[in-house]
């Protein structure tokens, strides 16, 4: 699904809890208003604020809308002079923008993947996804036994802020399905971020686990965190045989007996073994 595809989306869902959604719907012999062209509209406005950050303002009154469309009948859009050097996107907008240009291309064994950020609309794949997943892997991934994810869960890890949030979702090129997520949480300074990494059941063993792992640690550090850390079961050899060849220094926690952390500092020059 295309990046506008997900904030038409999202922009009708907020539509949709207004008070004034309700009359947009239609009520008694009014036709409802044309709601593709109004979530349109505020998606250009949104985009129009985050393309140009020498604006400071955007009044329309009046903005119309019917089932025929939406027309503006009066505008004004105030600009700072002082900010027309500021590169796109705006920097001063309360939600950063979806990162559309950290898209890349992954390849294990014959399989194409596709690994981007995540978006709100990926929640969808994480049925199919959790039912491909053998329990013991679900387990050693969030620290005890689990077979599914709350809605309330997914939308947690499916809607970020993308500034001290981030994850990486992992699609085949050809379903769709998804393959595998990474991602990292961090404290309001960038100091730390915990991170974590889930990779399908059927496509363990093959390399994407790291590859996806290498891509979460070059963004961290371009993004000035400090340090990514993370809790693993001392059972779960394979990601502390993974962390450790990543560079991650590995732990004892005092009173744990079964979980141990990992860490790895970001502020100096990186040390991730070549592929």
């Amino acid at each position: 699904m295309a990046d506008s595809d997900d904030q038409s989306l999202r922009a009708a869902d907020l539509i949709d809890r207004t008070r004034v959604g309700k009359v947009l719907a239609g009520y008694r012999d009014v036709p409802p208003a044309n709601g593709n062209a109004i979530v349109a509209t505020l998606v250009a406005l949104s985009q129009l604020a985050i393309d140009f950050p020498m604006i400071t303002s955007i009044d329309i009154n009046p903005l119309l809308a019917d089932a025929n469309g939406v027309i503006a009948l009066d505008a004004r859009i105030e600009i700072d002079p002082a900010r027309m050097a500021v590169p796109a996107p705006n920097p001063s907008v309360s939600i950063r923008p979806y990162p559309a240009g950290q898209h890349s291309m992954l390849r294990v064994g014959e399989l194409a993947l596709l690994l981007r950020p995540i978006r709100p609309t990926d929640a969808a794949l994480y049925p199919r996804f959790l039912e491909r997943m053998d329990p013991e892997d679900l387990r050693m991934r969030f620290l005890v036994p689990t077979r599914t994810l709350t809605s309330q869960t997914l939308i947690r890890l499916t809607q970020l802020d993308y500034d001290r949030d981030m994850a990486f979702v992992a699609l085949e090129m050809i379903s769709g399905d998804l393959a595998g997520i990474v991602r990292y949480s961090s404290d309001p300074d960038r100091m730390r971020a915990e991170f974590g990494v889930l990779v399908r059941s059927d496509l363990k063993h093959r390399g994407l686990g790291r590859m996806m792992m290498q891509r979460l640690i070059e963004y961290a550090r371009s993004e000035g965190v400090g340090e990514l850390s993370g809790f693993v079961l001392r059972e779960n050899a394979e990601m502390l045989a993974l962390c450790r060849e990543l560079g991650f220094e590995v732990n004892n926690l005092s009173g744990e007996p079964t979980e141990v952390r990992v860490s790895l500092p970001l502020s100096g020059p990186a040390t991730i073994p070549a592929d």
